[in-house]
């Protein structure tokens, strides 16, 4: 069975290596060295990786990932991406790391190709295209438990032939808005890269962009 979540990493590396420490990418004010930076400090940092999620000690990831960042030549931090955790973490056995790091490595894999430049959506093969989607079906509530209005999901398939799926993110009628595109852009949309994803928003123009102003990920 193939690992998305050891193939995206890899390519994450590579990338990080190609474009540079100092490019940009699509989360903001973030250079690809500190997106490097976040990565290592997630998988081998526990205490700082708290931050990420628990914004009462977000300062002192952000301290933690400025040193890293400033510390540590920008090519060993890429090696270090590709290496994965430390031997204690759990996400070295197979299904841990393929839950924890999927999504999580195809998002930053886009935000690095899409930092500096427009980039086309990937063609993605059809089981990472379905992985994708049943992960953003089961986190959709948590993503968009913020959203000021009501968030329809639709996933338009590469098959013409098969039926559109559906999961509501969000209920708030009468201002529901629905977001339709493959998964792979239905997940950038969802983790807050509502500017890059190529989706099709369909609703009133007020609670379109209501959603586009929101604070979306987990």
């Amino acid at each position: 069975m193939t690992s998305y979540a050891q193939s995206e990493r890899q390519a994450v590396a590579d990338l990080l290596l190609e474009i540079g420490p100092s490019a940009p990418t699509l989360c903001e004010g973030w250079t690809a060295a500190d997106l490097a930076a976040h990565l290592v400090i997630r998988e081998s940092r526990p205490d700082a990786a708290l931050g990420i999620v628990f914004h009462p000690i977000a300062r002192w990831t952000e301290r933690v990932q400025t040193s890293l960042r400033d510390r540590v030549p920008f090519t060993t931090l890429a090696e270090r991406v590709r290496k994965g955790p430390p031997v204690w973490s759990p996400t070295r056995i197979g299904p841990v790391d393929n839950l924890a790091n999927t999504i999580e490595f195809f998002v930053h894999h886009e935000d690095l190709r899409r930092g500096s430049l427009p980039q086309a959506p990937r063609d993605l093969e059809p089981e990472f295209e379905a992985l994708l989607w049943h992960r953003l079906r089961s986190s959709a509530k948590l993503m968009f438990r913020q959203c000021p209005v009501g968030v329809t999901l639709v996933h338009t398939s590469q098959d013409k032939s098969a039926p559109r799926e559906t999961v509501v993110a969000k209920h708030a009628n009468p201002q529901m808005v629905t977001v339709a595109g493959s998964a792979g852009e239905l997940v950038l949309f969802a983790s807050g890269r509502t500017e890059a994803a190529e989706v099709e928003l369909t609703g009133d123009d007020s609670s379109v962009n209501r959603l586009r102003g929101a604070k979306l990920g987990i």
